[in-house]
């Protein structure tokens, strides 16, 4: 299982799979050439499966056409090409042709021509998968291993849950503590960091109005919700914060703003609202803050790690799902929960989100996508008080819940997983998507 770092990451949205990864991607890829000096004239890009059928509504193109610039980039769209190890692939070629006019290196606009052959020469290639949570993975380090792992070493050496409670009983330790001490010392500066983009997000959120960009015209909300929540002194004040806060960073993932993946730029809002309603209304230290996101990464490490946190694979239970968890463990945890009670939360709140399809309207991450964020914002909370009327007995565990996600993920038909051709999706067209 990974380090934290490779969960929790600071990046700009709207989608860690369609637009972070597919920038990591472009940018391993233009190191090669630099590195190498590899002579070449422009780019050719193929979008596969997931990458291609939502790519526009995720910003895709732009990114990868911002990121190569000044150079000359074409970019093909294959959504019917599924490649076996993820849905969210892309190829990158770079193209040296003859008697090359190497003045002429403007990008062009994106194309939709899926037959065209290459006369020119490939000088380099290489496939890469875009796996969630912005992390990716290259075609040339898989060779035969379909389970291979984006990562060199693992950092913890236990990847269930039931093995880490049976380390923390057996140490007199909480879970918190376990990530310290398999995790760099760098971990809590790290953490640090973090939370401070968070509450970043929070803020640039609730300061704009207007609407977001896409054809949707969707209007922002989270500057009305915060101000009729803070009229409120009730429960409805609690929940009007969280709404709002989640809204807040979901609409700044919409617009391409900068926010945390926790675990994925889809889901980004729910841990940073739970924890800011619970600083405001604990007056929590930054110790416990710190203590706190620790338990929500390990609880996203994972499922990240058994199962996936990727809608084009799994469906939104995989993002808006893990975010919950992630946030009741960390609630359950501030709230003075055992560890049994931080297990049996996250576990609470997985299992309700089973199921739960990626059917993004237009394939922009807006509809049903932002107000998912402050729904289960508020079920995180819930599932974190319902368990500490317990004493944190239950049946059915928390590793089985994230086996049973992601043999639900698989079953899943297509249409369901971030390709926008069924569910919501479907239903809700107008001409402008039907282009």
């Amino acid at each position: 299982m990974d380090s934290l770092k490779e969960l929790f990451k600071i990046g700009h949205g709207p989608s860690s799979s369609h637009t972070m990864g597919p920038q990591k991607a472009v940018n391993d890829f233009k190191k090669y050439l630099v590195d190498n000096n590899v002579n070449f004239d422009y780019y050719v890009v193929e979008l596969y499966g997931s990458l291609a059928a939502t790519g526009k509504g995720h910003l895709t193109d732009r990114i990868i056409i911002d990121t190569l610039n000044p150079e000359k980039v074409v970019i093909y769209w294959k959504p019917e090409v599924v490649k076996e190890y993820h849905t969210n692939a892309l190829n990158i070629k770079a193209i040296l042709k003859n008697n090359a006019d190497k003045s002429n290196k403007s990008n062009e606009n994106t194309k939709n021509d899926e037959d065209r052959e290459f006369s020119e020469k490939i000088v380099f290639e290489e496939t890469y998968y875009s796996i969630g949570g912005g992390t990716i993975v290259k075609d040339s380090e898989l060779g035969e291993n379909k389970n291979f792992k984006p990562y060199k070493k693992p950092v913890y050496p236990f990847d269930k849950m039931e093995d880490i409670l049976s380390w923390c009983e057996e140490n007199g330790k909480e879970l918190w503590q376990y990530v310290e001490d398999y995790e760099e010392n760098d971990i809590w500066d790290y953490l640090t960091d973090i939370w401070e983009v968070m509450q970043k997000s929070i803020e640039n959120g609730l300061d704009k109005s207007g609407v977001l960009p896409g054809p949707l015209k969707l209007p922002r909300k989270a500057k009305r919700i915060y101000k009729q929540a803070r009229m409120r002194k009730t429960r409805f004040s609690t929940n009007g914060k969280l709404y709002a806060y989640a809204l807040a960073v979901a609409e700044e993932n919409a617009d391409g703003g900068l926010i945390v993946t926790a675990p994925t730029c889809g889901s980004s809002g729910i841990v940073p609202a739970l924890l800011k309603v619970l600083e405001e209304e604990y007056n929590l230290t930054e110790d416990e803050i710190l203590k706190s996101l620790a338990i929500a990464g390990l609880i996203g490490n994972l499922v990240k790690e058994n199962a996936s946190i990727s809608g084009a694979e799994v469906g939104c239970q995989g993002e808006v799902g893990t975010a919950c968890a992630m946030a009741a463990a960390m609630a359950s945890y501030i709230l003075g929960g055992t560890n049994q009670q931080i297990e049996y939360a996250a576990e609470m709140a997985l299992e309700h989100h089973l199921g739960m399809t990626c059917d993004p309207v237009g394939g922009y991450v807006q509809i049903p996508c932002i107000e998912r964020n402050a729904v289960a914002s508020v079920r995180a909370l819930d599932s974190a008080n319902f368990t500490l009327f317990t004493d944190g007995r239950h049946r059915v565990s928390l590793d089985q819940v994230i086996i049973t996600m992601k043999e639900t993920g698989q079953d899943l038909k297509c249409g369901y997983k971030e390709t926008s051709k069924a569910g919501l999706a479907k239903y809700y067209m107008n001409t402008e998507f039907e282009n």
